[in-house]
């Protein structure tokens, strides 16, 4: 054990809070499911590609594996390729450009070749600059396409060696982020044809994952692990290599390649059609017709994604580029489910359905496209838990957390196969279908899953309760899962003032705001289907819990709500960004909203980038940690639609400002899953967090919600309105229109102007019979 010191915080006089000395708890150990960082994430660029269940983090020069990290090709949680190298006479060509396309479809790399001396000349013998090398990497349907094209600027004929070596080592992602295994299953490699390799590996799970690769034209040599070609090369003559890599899972015992399913329950049950098995194309087709069909057919599937949905142009160019980044970013993440689609967390560590990242995700794009919201909410309530389960931390009514489909998962080695390891999750979900009517007016998706709504509210009321004082508290049920169970889940994100870690079962700040949201929500959606004696006593519950919430968790002292009550109910007095989601949810007192606000927007709680998770000062406040200093954009983005909730738009503008600034300075203009918390700088970008997953979906949705936070858009299908409540516009945006803004059958498009603090609203076009509404 170690030696225990305590830390002693105390309120200086101008507000801030200073720590006397340091601290270690004594169960201050790694947390279980830590992700190892011997290699950022940040310190080279890094690609990334999704469809469906497969995705892939790359080089920039499309390549996996040259350097050691979390670069691979995955399919259902676990790489299914772990290297695939191109040299041209055995050295890496010349970068010039790496660029993901707009929309994310495919990786592009502009590459050419090096000085290269060749048959061991001592003088060069290919100049350099004189081989035009382009790449193309997409995915489509579990199947990774590569298609390295070449052309000559030289006056003679050039005959090339062209190498390509690959392997599968088939490691679990938990593994890949740094768990360690005892035991593993057998793998092997074989040449399946001249044109083929195939690795195989049989799980202890009983699951057999195969990756295929299929090379055109027929390499000079095929073997284990490398395929070489010779390429010739007239003046100004072209030549094209493909690289088809195709991954397969199937139970052991089956003949045919198919996805594993199974039998118990209804997640497995909800394969994800779009990464399931790659199409087979027809026997003999020629490689580049298989890389051009599934190029056509990848480009028209996301064209259907996308179809019809509300876009964004704003006077300030750099804005566009990063909201059509975003937009790319939220529909790569997401796959179709025969629920509909859902956008999985984040690539790499989170490319899974999670329920909460899905449910903020959805909320945050509701009016730019309710099918998330829709396809979250079906999944969900098919998903929900039905039993007592502990060691997955379920009860009946209560909503998934994530689903794995890894080995380490279908063994039982870490217990995200389905676990429902979350607080917030339940509250959220029903939340959720309540903002999605009151946008959509979908009375049959509400009717469809109003079991599953009427059992999470069960949930929070009995299982969610744990003693009975009218707040819902964690505490888990398996000494597996996660020790913190709102969306700061890290095992030291809950503490007291001293330093101390808190002891459950907890009640967090926010998670009452979600229940109170959530029991609001059900009494307008139990009224809409004729239940009003249910409508009337959850708007009384509502109320009581909003008072009761007030007198236990408002501290005067610091200016905010507490982060939290321990088991003892004694609060967790540390001022955190969880008190921005009281805004969010409306059950904050009027009268506490500007306090709140202030002390959100002070120079230890603002960075100037955006609001810290801890606030400078506080015990455990390290601007360099998971959830204790560091800056998540949708934290911000939720603390931002708070405070517009509370007509504080200037003070969310200022959010919104910070955030545009950080998306200049990040690759590709997207904003990552988290940042570090330094304070801003002169000349100076923010400070990248080592391992921070990007794109991350509910980062690519808060600009969406920033943006209608300040415009106070409210979509009113029961009145058949837009609102647009007291709209202002931030400094960077001196105008903003929107297009094919949806409200049942309507079409608006909307444009905004900005007149120093003034904004004018004008609407070009309307379909339909839609109102529009300004509110001052």
């Amino acid at each position: 054990m170690a030696d225990t010191t305590t830390a002693k915080a105390q309120l200086g006089g101008d507000g801030s809070r200073t720590v006397a000395h340091g601290f270690q708890d004594a169960d201050e150990v790694l947390p279980q499911y830590h992700i190892e960082a011997q290699t950022s994430l940040v310190d080279r660029p890094l690609r990334s590609l999704k469809f469906g269940e497969a995705f892939a983090v790359l080089d920039s020069f499309g390549d996996i594996g040259v350097q050691p990290g979390p670069e691979g090709l995955y399919f259902q949680d676990t790489r299914y390729l772990s290297r695939l190298h191109f040299t041209i006479e055995g050295q890496r060509p010349l970068m010039l450009s790496s660029v993901m396309q707009d929309d994310n479809g495919a990786l592009s790399v502009d590459m050419t070749t090096p000085d290269i001396r060749l048959d061991g000349d001592d003088e060069i013998t290919l100049p350099r600059e004189i081989i035009a090398i382009e790449r193309t990497k997409f995915l489509f349907r579990g199947a990774c396409y590569d298609r390295i094209g070449l052309r000559s600027y030289d006056s003679r004929h050039r005959t090339l060696r062209i190498e390509v070596t690959f392997d599968a080592d088939y490691r679990d992602l938990f593994e890949v982020r740094g768990t360690a295994r005892t035991s593993r299953g057998k793998r092997a490699v074989q040449v399946a044809s001249e044109h083929e390799v195939q690795f195989r590996y049989v799980g202890l799970d009983e699951i057999v994952r195969t990756t295929a690769l299929h090379f055109g034209p027929k390499p000079k040599l095929l073997e284990p692990g490398r395929a070489v070609f010779e390429v010739t090369l007239a003046p100004e003559g072209r030549a094209s290599l493909f690289v088809r890599v195709v991954c397969e899972a199937h139970r052991a015992f089956t003949s045919a390649p198919s996805v594993e399913k199974t039998g118990e329950d209804a997640a497995a049950a909800l394969s994800l059609a779009s990464g399931s098995t790659a199409v087979k194309p027809p026997k003999g087709l020629y490689e580049g017709m298989v890389f051009a069909r599934a190029y056509r057919d990848a480009r028209r599937d996301l064209r259907e994604l996308t179809a019809g949905i509300t876009t964004i142009i704003s006077s300030n160019d750099q804005f566009n580029e990063a909201a059509c980044r975003a937009t790319a970013d939220l529909y790569m993440l997401a796959s179709r489910t025969p629920e509909g689609i859902y956008p999985f967390a984040g690539i790499p560590w989170y490319s899974t359905v999670f329920g909460r990242d899905g449910i903020i995700t959805a909320m945050m794009a509701l009016w730019i496209d309710p099918k998330f919201a829709k396809g979250v909410l079906r999944y969900l309530a098919v998903t929900q838990a039905k039993a007592v389960d502990p060691a997955a931390d379920a009860q009946p009514g209560k909503v998934l957390h994530e689903t794995r489909r890894g080995e380490m998962a279908m063994l039982g080695e870490v217990p995200f196969r389905h676990y429902y390891g979350t607080i917030d999750g339940t509250p959220l979900f029903v939340m959720l279908a309540s903002e999605y009517y009151a946008v959509t007016g979908d009375r049959e998706t509400i009717t469809r899953i109003w079991p599953a709504l009427e059992l999470a509210l069960a949930w929070m009321n009995d299982y969610g309760d744990r003693d009975g004082d009218g707040f819902v508290e964690y505490a888990r049920d398996t000494d597996k899962g996660l020790e913190n169970q709102g969306w700061k889940d890290s095992h030291d994100s809950i503490f007291h003032d001293d330093g101390h870690l808190a002891k459950g079962p907890i009640a967090l700040c926010e998670v009452q705001g979600y229940v109170y949201a959530a029991k609001n929500g059900m009494a307008k959606l139990a009224a809409m289907l004729g239940h009003d004696a249910m409508a009337e006593t959850l708007t009384l519950e509502a109320d009581a819990l909003r008072d009761a919430f007030d007198a236990a968790f408002w501290n005067e002292e610091i200016g905010t709500y507490a982060l939290a009550l321990d088991g003892e109910k004694r609060q967790c007095a540390v001022r955190s960004s969880n008190a921005g989601h009281a805004l969010f949810t409306g059950i904050a007192k009027p009268e506490r909203a500007a306090q709140v606000a202030a002390t959100l927007l002070s120079k230890d709680g603002f960075n100037g980038w955006g609001v810290r998770t801890i606030a400078r000062g506080e015990a455990r406040y390290n601007p360099m940690s998971y959830h204790n200093g560091s800056i998540w954009p949708h934290d911000n983005a939720i603390i931002a639609m708070g405070l517009a909730h509370y007509d504080l738009k200037h003070e969310a503008a200022r959010i919104f400002q910070g955030m545009f600034d950080t998306a200049l300075y990040q690759d590709q203009k997207r904003l990552p899953e988290l940042f570090c918390g330094f304070m801003r700088r002169r000349q100076r970008g923010p400070v990248s967090y080592p391992v921070a997953c990007s794109p991350q979906a509910w980062a690519a949705a808060a600009p969406f919600a920033f943006l209608s936070a300040c415009l106070g858009l409210e979509l009113d299908h029961a009145r058949n309105r837009v609102r647009l409540r007291n709209p202002i516009l931030p400094a960077f945006l001196d105008g903003v229109s929107l297009y094919n803004v949806r409200l049942g059958e309507s079409r608006v498009d909307l444009r905004f102007h900005r007149h120093g603090d003034d904004v004018t609203v004008s609407v070009m076009r309307r379909v339909g019979d839609a109102q529009v509404v300004v509110l001052k």
